[in-house]
């Protein structure tokens, strides 16, 4: 049995061919089911455990970037199939699991594909994709025996579970993707900073690990699968729940 969670942004006009033509191939592949309409107060992990009981066996998220962060942020401990269905814009996500934004993504709902994805956690809620903390003055220790700090530098932390980091280094772009059973993290110092100027930084440390604390003595902006939160500690690492994922043979891993 599947159930489809669509976000509530999918209420507008603009999606109603889309999603008539997505829906119409569900039910010809045989695998339409139950929809709920997701709020932003929905607790999703509360709504996928209720229909696990009723015999669900695959959960479809139907949205973008952020519909897919509300949902796993919650429910990514559930023992449930997951699929994804993209639709509008913001789909990072979906392009590194291979699966495109339109009807053709029914189609690799259908095959099945699944693949099982390491689960980063921190303060008490999961991220699959990446954890990205803005220019701040942060202090980080991790795996218990190695600790860097800022010594008054603002430094970005970008922590990479499925979606990888790109930058640009001394003579190219570079894209370094996560590797399987730990987390990777790039710490960037800031060169310089302008209120009128672009920031630079300074050459990424690169780096697994498996626990990291990050602390400042003030607020600084967390982003992670398309929530956003201020903290002034946070611990991170990888959860001790994977998910069962549906991809696309083009997937980026």
């Amino acid at each position: 049995m599947y159930v489809y969670l669509y976000d509530n942004y999918l209420r507008q006009k603009k999606y109603d061919s889309l999603l008539k033509s997505i829906e119409t191939k569900l039910t010809d592949y045989s695998i339409a089911g139950k929809i709920i309409r997701l709020q932003n107060f929905t607790n999703a992990e509360r709504v996928v455990e209720d229909e696990i009981k009723k015999g669900v066996s695959t959960v479809v998220i139907v949205g973008n970037d952020t519909t897919f962060g509300h949902v796993l942020s919650r429910a990514a401990s559930c023992d449930v199939t997951f699929g994804f269905l993209p639709i509008g814009d913001n789909n990072n996500i979906a392009n590194v699991l291979g699966i495109p934004a339109s009807e053709k993504a029914a189609d690799i709902l259908a095959r099945r594909r699944k693949v099982r994805l390491d689960v980063g956690w921190f303060n008490n809620r999961y991220f699959v994709s990446q954890l990205h903390i803005s220019p701040s003055n942060i202090s980080v220790e991790y795996d218990e025996r190695f600790r860097v700090s800022s010594n008054n530098k603002k430094m970005e932390l970008v922590v990479c579970n499925l979606q990888p980091f790109s930058y640009k280094g001394k003579d190219e772009d570079v894209t370094i993707h996560p590797q399987d059973g730990k987390l990777e993290a790039f710490l960037r110092p800031v060169a310089k900073s302008s209120l009128f100027r672009k920031l630079k930084y300074e050459e990424p440390s690169i780096f697994p690990f498996e626990e990291m604390i990050v602390s400042s003595p003030s607020p600084f902006t967390v982003h992670a699968d398309g929530k956003m939160s201020k903290e002034t500690k946070i611990k991170i690492k990888l959860a001790k729940s994977r998910i069962d994922m549906i991809v696309g043979r083009s997937r980026k891993f």
